[in-house]
């Protein structure tokens, strides 16, 4: 059976963005979905005279073999001030120490949405234009705006922007089961 692994790029423990990458991941026919939480793999602030005294945290390592083993990821990303949230950026920094292609080419499809109307699309843009040069095999990515008014747990409810959705899942799902 084939592993996807989803999360929201978040510490909220009420994330919007885990929702929809939980969500979406499920839609993924015959795939086993891991949902990983950030708040579960703390680590401290990257820094190389950190690295240098102490060595790599356990936990970057143990995130990094969650990605290893997946054969396709879902990241939703929170947009803080028009970039990654620290918590997030902080894993990703530390993943780069280990291995510098860390995402390993498995397909990747990339998420934000937030409550305004533009559902977080500025970090998704820099995600989309910085994993390609770290491993990272971007098949499909999707921003969701204005979370409250357009998602329930039942899925997309505008129909426009639910069949913006498919179009990026169908892709998806053929890279990760194909």
């Amino acid at each position: 059976m084939k592993k996807i692994i989803a999360f929201g790029a978040s510490n909220s423990k009420n994330s919007i963005n885990k929702q929809l990458a939980t969500y979406t991941a499920k839609q993924v026919d015959g795939a086993e979905v891991t949902v990983l939480d950030l708040n579960d793999y703390p680590l401290p602030i990257y820094g190389i005279d950190l690295e240098n005294e102490a060595g790599i945290p356990e936990n970057a390592h143990r995130f990094l073999e969650e990605i290893k083993a997946a054969d396709g990821i879902v990241i939703s990303f929170a947009e803080h001030n028009g970039a990654y949230a620290t918590v997030f950026k902080n894993l990703f920094d530390w993943m780069s120490r280990i291995d510098g292609k860390l995402w390993s080419e498995v397909p990747m499809f990339l998420m934000a949405t937030s409550p305004g109307a533009r559902g977080g699309q500025t970090v998704l843009d820099i995600a989309a234009g910085r994993f390609p040069f770290m491993g990272g095999n971007v098949i499909s990515k999707f921003s969701l705006p204005s979370f409250g008014s357009n998602f329930s747990e039942e899925g997309i409810m505008d129909q426009e922007l639910a069949a913006a959705f498919e179009a990026q899942l169908n892709p998806f799902q053929a890279a990760v089961m194909g």
